[in-house]
């Protein structure tokens, strides 16, 4: 199967081929069919098996008839990053149609925003609380939506944006077709698919565990020998873009100007900051200007990355769902990825419960020649092995020293 089975418009034909597509994924094997139906849509996926192209080009190649210059579609995102991941997808995608589209989220001016919906777009790309504050002022319009998506409905959710997405719902026609797409299936998602999706056709395509083209390691440490074995780390791992997830913002924060200190070419990404600053340190891992970005979990949504060769959490995450999302960043679109976990005594339930959803211990291991203070713990249990090299090889010790310490 190729992109040509689908029968898009040739104007989404054509921006296909521009963007250098091919073959589909499975999600958009399954999905687009589906959607090109008309049909509503529980879009059940992994980060990084190319979701977004699974609605954004059946909403093209509906748009591309029709009118323009009112808002046919509203894609729902939890977080700015993610919104302007979709807008640029759909720029990418539309180049050929003229179809336009708007983002609309806080932390910025809401009167250039006013001034883009005034203009005319078909497309809107919205977080939740900025879209109300624009519904509020009427200044977004959404009585002739045909579509309406709700993306990474679970971590919406996780964020608190329950009451909101209902608000939303009530300023949108009651016909319109409704795709809701989500990594899991917590209960509350079940709940939400109920009230909002009308006959829906459900695609799963491996939403329960984390991808199989990811290895999984833990490096058990005292908590207080974290950052000098995460510098171990990488010093000694061959590593492409390496994103760090710690818990809290001001970890976060700490942690990318220690990781700076030692002379790494590292940002940091966390809800504290501008979002004009936010834009830069993620421009900056994109291009390559930071060869490692330590963000909080919130923070990371709408990160696509596809060099991003290691997660490493700094902090285990607090519940499975989020490990999933994490571990999600690297080893997309069947590349593969290694995601390392610095782990101590306290973590051993979350660590029985991620090896749950793996269906099998994780390899524990132990850096060479590091100086752990104390005896680290074996942390739930399994033998402890020497730190191995990820699966694309490993450079000699000074090779890698030499990477990270140099200016591009």
């Amino acid at each position: 199967m190729d992109f040509n089975t689908f029968n898009l418009h040739p104007r989404v034909a054509a921006g296909v081929a521009a963007a250098g597509f091919t073959l589909p994924t499975p999600i958009q094997a399954q999905a687009i069919p589906k959607v090109l139906q008309g049909r509503d849509v529980m879009g059940l996926a992994q980060t990084g098996t190319g979701k977004t192209a699974a609605f954004v080009l059946p909403i093209l190649h509906r748009l591309t008839g029709g009118p323009r210059g009112c808002v046919r579609a509203l894609i729902v995102a939890p977080t700015r990053e993610l919104a302007e991941q979709i807008h640029a997808s759909i720029l990418c995608l539309a180049r050929k149609t003229r179809i336009r589209s708007v983002t609309v989220y806080g932390g910025v001016g809401i009167e250039p925003q006013v001034a883009k919906l005034r203009g005319g777009a078909e497309i809107v790309v919205a977080c939740p609380g900025r879209l109300l504050d624009h519904l509020n002022r009427k200044t977004v319009d959404l009585r002739r939506l045909e579509v309406l998506v709700l993306d990474e409905a679970d971590h919406m959710f996780d964020m608190g944006f329950a009451p909101d997405i209902r608000r939303i719902l009530k300023h949108v026609p009651q016909r319109r077709q409704t795709l809701l797409f989500s990594a899991t299936m917590p209960q509350e998602i079940r709940r939400l698919a109920n009230e909002v999706l009308n006959d829906p056709v459900t695609v799963q395509v491996g939403a329960t565990a984390p991808a199989v083209t990811v290895s999984h390691a833990l490096y058990p440490v005292e908590p207080n020998r974290k950052t000098a074995l995460l510098l171990a780390l990488l010093e000694r791992t061959d590593t492409e873009s390496v994103l760090v997830f710690t818990r809290t913002k001001y970890r976060a924060k700490r942690l990318g100007e220690q990781l700076r200190k030692a002379g790494l070419r590292a940002t940091s990404l966390q809800g504290n900051l501008s979002q004009s600053k936010r834009q830069a340190a993620l421009t900056g891992f994109r291009d390559g200007t930071y060869d490692i970005l330590v963000a909080t979990d919130i923070a990371a949504r709408g990160i696509d990355v596809s060099q991003i060769s290691h997660v490493i959490n700094f902090d285990i995450p607090n519940t499975t769902e989020a490990y999933i999302h994490r571990i999600g960043r690297t080893g997309r679109v069947a590349r593969k990825g290694d995601a390392f976990t610095l782990v101590s005594g306290e973590d051993t339930s979350m660590i029985r419960a991620i090896e749950a959803i793996l269906n099998g211990p994780i390899d524990r291991r132990k850096v060479p020649d590091f100086d752990y203070g104390v005896t680290s713990p074996g942390a739930s249990g399994g033998s402890v092995h020497p730190a191995r090299p990820s699966a694309r090889g490993r450079r000699s010790t000074d090779r890698s020293v030499k990477r990270a310490y140099a200016v591009r």
